[in-house]
């Protein structure tokens, strides 16, 4: 199929992100001058931000792409979880799967970013906001039965499994039973291995290697690596996302692909750059594409993302472009 068709073709496919919602918060200010209680730098705050993260941040992903995200996940009755909400339901996005659970802390990563007036504000520290146990049985069981009241109709099914305990292990049973009727994706940080008998999986070079047990993922032992993930899972296909190295999409059937990278390798910022990939050979996927045209969607997405600054979309026209300017270029 035409990948530009393909993009177009996105447009209120509706997608069940099954994750761990997280909200993005970035605190900016100004660099004033060195403390004299400790040798730190005074930052004069300047000003605040929150957006989408974890999860939240793969389904807003799949609203900025042309898709309809269902999200069914957990917040706290914190700050937090009331401005994630709120963010959701002014896009329009339907949170009736979202469970506001009573003393739970919402997933919260504070970045706080400093630099001068007339500079690019850099990065200096970073703080996370954990919930402290595990979620409740009650509200597992109520995660479980939102899912099953939105999953009959959806064109696919994604998982965003960043480890807050959302994706719960009767999940992981409950999830091969409906590869047959949509694609079912997964893009899971310490539980690669757990998802068993799916559509694909698109871990990156960190989470394969841990998964495997080995030190890390290089040229000479990706390959090993893609199809012994497909051998211990029995899934239809598993895309590893490899940075600058660009892609490799290992298939059941036998066939691998080494995908290039897409653009410049000059990153400005990964963070959530995997929500942008699997969102998008997600929807791809439920719009008909093979794995290789979604993963080379995913793959210009991805090119796209990493060249914005802090959490961050692609939108359907940026996706459309990088469509048509790489068949121009393969017509020449």
């Amino acid at each position: 199929m035409d990948l530009v068709e393909l993009v177009q073709s996105f447009r209120e496919r509706k997608v069940l992100v099954l994750g761990d919602l997280v909200a993005d918060q970035y605190i900016l200010g100004y660099t004033a001058r060195v403390s004299r209680e400790a040798p730190v730098l005074i930052l004069r705050y300047d000003s605040e931000r929150v957006v989408l993260g974890g999860g939240a941040n793969a389904l807003h992903n799949i609203l900025s792409l042309g898709g309809v995200p269902l999200p069914v996940g957990v917040v706290g009755d914190d700050e937090m979880g009331t401005r994630i909400l709120g963010i959701m339901e002014e896009k329009g996005i339907d949170t009736s799967g979202v469970v506001k659970v009573p003393g739970w802390r919402t997933v919260t990563k504070t970045r706080i970013l400093a630099g001068g007036h007339h500079t690019v504000k850099q990065q200096v520290v970073r703080i996370d906001k954990e919930p402290r146990g595990e979620l409740p049985q009650r509200i597992s069981e109520e995660l479980k039965n939102r899912f099953l009241e939105k999953a009959g109709g959806v064109d696919a099914i994604m998982v965003s499994d960043y480890g807050y305990g959302v994706v719960s292990p009767p999940f992981f049973d409950l999830l091969p039973h409906w590869v047959d009727r949509c694609p079912v994706t997964v893009d899971s940080r310490y539980r690669v291995l757990k998802f068993r008998g799916i559509t694909a999986a698109t871990p990156n070079e960190p989470e394969t290697a841990a998964a495997l047990g080995v030190a890390q993922i290089e040229n000479g032992n990706v390959e090993w690596a893609g199809k012994k993930i497909l051998e211990l899972t029995g899934n239809q296909a598993v895309l590893v996302t490899r940075g600058k190295k660009g892609m490799a999409l290992f298939l059941a059937s036998g066939e691998v692909y080494h995908i290039p990278i897409f653009g410049t390798d000059e990153v400005a910022d990964v963070t959530g750059a995997g929500d942008t990939v699997i969102a998008t050979f997600t929807l791809a996927l439920a719009a008909g594409a093979s794995f290789l045209e979604a993963a080379r969607l995913a793959n210009y997405a991805g090119g796209i993302v990493v060249m914005k600054s802090g959490t961050a979309t692609v939108a359907q026209g940026e996706l459309l472009e990088a469509a048509k300017s790489q068949y121009e270029k393969e017509q020449r």
